[in-house]
């Protein structure tokens, strides 16, 4: 039986209430790390990773903190919450105290990350026709989730990442990738060496995308399984990574600097996907 979503709301009148301790002073504590728990913000986010809970178990819910004007508009998402998950309420004087500073989307969540515990065990869940998106050295989190959301708008089956790339799961980020951050399967660890050793063995043919590619991406077309790999900004991928792989150039008018990585992994996953039969008109 469904649990009427007015019943089980659990009230919070004091912004100090140790039951909501993990959304407190939200801007000073996202950069200092949460493990494998995150912040998710807003109905779009909160959606997300109620999808994403409820396939192969890549994340928990474990609880929510909304505010009270939002929760009519929340019931149908509060319906989904598993009934051990607890839902806390507060009026906006309360919330805006709690996480300090005005939260105008009113819908806050912590969920958990239960990721794989190798890459090569990541790899291995992967369909025989993947396409993979390898990030190296991404520090930006608008670039993090620009990368993300374009993976899940073109459909690509995850996203790995090396150890140097900041984390998806910040909040910005997520809500940057729109919530693909929390739709798209991903794994993260190891240099970006380990990465392109891992896919190899998996099957994977490797591009690299950057400005001094030997091939344009327009000519390029992928196999059954693909990874692309797209380096930070500025010094781009290792030189000695680009000599290990297939290397692809966007072609651009003359005179610009190269595009941004998040912009770019856009193009030439909208150039692949469309080879791998992966979109379709809206």
């Amino acid at each position: 039986m469904t649990m009427d979503p007015q019943r089980r709301l659990v009230p919070i009148a004091d912004p100090a209430d140790p039951r909501i301790a993990e959304f407190t002073q939200m801007r000073d504590r996202d950069l200092a790390g949460r493990g494998d728990r995150f912040i998710a913000e807003g109905r779009v986010v909160l959606q997300a990773l109620l999808d994403a809970e409820g396939a192969g178990r890549r994340f928990v819910l474990e609880k929510l903190l909304l505010l009270e004007n939002r929760v009519e508009g929340a019931s149908d998402l509060i319906a989904r919450v598993d009934p051990d998950c607890p839902v806390y309420v507060a009026g906006r004087d309360v919330l805006d105290a709690a996480v300090g500073f005005a939260m105008h989307r009113g819908i806050l969540a912590v969920g958990r990350h239960l990721p794989a515990p190798t890459l090569a065990e990541f790899l291995d869940t992967l369909p025989d026709q993947a396409l993979v998106v390898a990030a190296c050295g991404i520090a930006n989190h608008d670039n993090i989730g620009g990368i993300f959301r374009n993976a899940g708008v073109f459909g690509a089956d995850a996203v790995v990442l090396d150890g140097s790339c900041c984390d998806p799961l910040y909040r910005k980020a997520i809500r940057v990738s729109v919530g693909a951050a929390l739709r798209v399967p991903f794994c993260r660890g190891g240099s970006i060496a380990d990465l392109v050793g891992s896919l190899a063995v998996h099957g994977f043919e490797i591009a690299g995308l950057s400005p001094r590619g030997t091939a344009p991406l327009a000519s390029f077309r992928p196999g059954r399984r693909l990874a692309l790999l797209a380096g930070t900004e500025g010094e781009g991928l290792p030189a000695d990574i680009l000599d290990r792989v297939s290397t692809l150039r966007i072609e651009q008018a003359p005179g610009m600097d190269s595009l941004n990585v998040a912009t770019a992994s856009g193009i030439a996953l909208w150039h692949v996907a469309s080879s791998m039969g992966r979109t379709e008109a809206l």
